[in-house]
C-alpha cells in the first residue's frame, strides 16, 4: 500500500471513530454506504472483439446499465457476471470459446461498475439486474459469475423458474455476505454496537438479515448443473466458506479447488478457463 492510500486509510478510520463515538447508528449508515460502494473502476479498455458486439442499454431503478452481445441465438444463451470491483472487459477471453460453442454471449456491467451508471451496489440490486437480463435478453440457460457476482447470480436464479439442463459456473463466489462484512469491519476497526446497527440496517432495507444473502443457503434451492471453481489461497472469498458448501455433497455441485491462483488470476488460469468453457 502506498503512503498516499495509508494516510487516506488511517484518516479514514479515525473519522468513523469519531463518528462512532457521537452516534452508533450515523456511523453504521456511513459505514455501510461505503460497503456499497466501489472505491475503484475497472479502467481497461475493450479488446478488439467488444467492436463485434452489439451494445446493449437499458434503465435499473434510475441507473443506465451498459451491455454487449455477441452472436445473437434465440436458442442458445449464456450470460457472464464480474465481481466487485471488477468489469466485463476483464471476461474478453471467454467470448471467443463460447462463440465457438454456438452460444449467444450476453455480458454487462453492474451499477457503480465498468461503463454502467450508479455509485452504489448492494445484492438485492445486483440480483435484480439479473433477473432484468434474463427479462429482456433471454431465455438464458448458461451463467458464469465471478466473486459477487456469484452470490447475486445465486439469489437470481431463485427467483427464476429453472431445471436441471441448465448450467452454472460460479468462480470463487462471495460465499457469505457475513463474512465480507466481518473483514470490513475488521479493516475498520468498527465496534460490535456500530456492527449491531449496520445489521439492523440491512435487514430494514433488504427486508432479510446478513446471513440470507449467503450461496450456502441459495445453492440448496437451485436445480441447475453447477461448476464451483475455488482458490486455497483466496483471501477474499475465503476457501473455509465454500467447503462448508462442499460438505454438503449436493448432487448437482462440482467441486474443482486450486491452489496459487487467489482470487483474480484464478478466472484467468489457462487450466480453468478450459474446464468452464468444456463445462458449457
Amino acid at each position: 500500500m502506498k503512503l498516499k492510500q495509508k494516510l487516506a486509510v488511517a484518516y479514514l478510520k479515525i473519522s468513523f471513530r469519531i463518528l462512532s463515538i457521537l452516534s452508533k447508528k450515523k456511523a453504521a449508515e456511513k459505514a455501510l454506504d461505503l460497503f456499497r460502494t466501489p472505491q475503484r473502476r475497472a479502467k481497461k479498455q475493450p479488446s478488439a472483439i467488444f467492436n463485434e458486439a452489439k451494445t446493449l442499454e437499458f434503465n435499473l431503478e434510475g441507473i443506465s446499465i451498459h451491455g454487449y452481445r455477441w452472436n445473437k441465438n434465440p436458442v442458445k444463451k449464456i450470460l457472464i457476471i464480474h465481481g466487485f470491483e471488477s468489469s466485463i472487459v476483464n471476461f474478453e477471453h471467454y467470448i471467443r470459446p463460447l462463440i465457438n460453442k454456438g452460444y449467444e454471449v450476453l455480458a454487462f456491467d453492474a451499477p457503480a461498475h465498468g461503463r454502467s451508471g450508479g455509485k452504489m451496489i448492494s445484492a438485492p440490486l445486483f440480483a435484480k439486474m439479473i433477473s432484468t437480463i434474463y427479462q429482456n435478453y433471454g431465455p438464458v440457460q448458461s451463467f458464469m459469475a465471478h466473486s459477487f457476482g456469484g452470490l447475486a447470480l445465486s439469489l437470481a436464479l431463485e427467483n427464476i423458474d429453472h431445471n436441471e439442463n441448465y448450467r452454472v459456473v460460479l468462480i470463487a463466489p462471495a460465499t457469505e455476505t457475513k463474512t465480507a462484512i466481518d473483514q470490513f469491519f475488521e479493516f475498520l476497526k468498527l465496534d460490535g454496537k456500530v456492527r449491531k446497527e449496520f445489521d439492523k440496517l440491512i435487514a430494514e432495507l433488504g427486508g432479510y438479515p446478513a446471513e440470507w444473502y449467503s450461496v450456502y443457503r441459495a445453492v440448496k434451492n437451485l436445480r441447475a448443473q453447477i461448476l464451483w471453481l475455488h482458490d486455497e489461497d483466496d483471501l477474499q472469498t475465503p476457501i473455509s466458506d465454500a467447503l462448508k458448501v462442499k460438505e454438503e455433497k449436493l448432487p448437482n455441485v462440482t467441486f474443482i479447488i486450486t491452489k496459487g491462483l487467489g482470487h483474480r488470476r484464478i478466472y484467468r488460469d489457462q487450466k480453468v478457463m478450459q474446464e468452464i468453457i468444456n463445462f458449457f
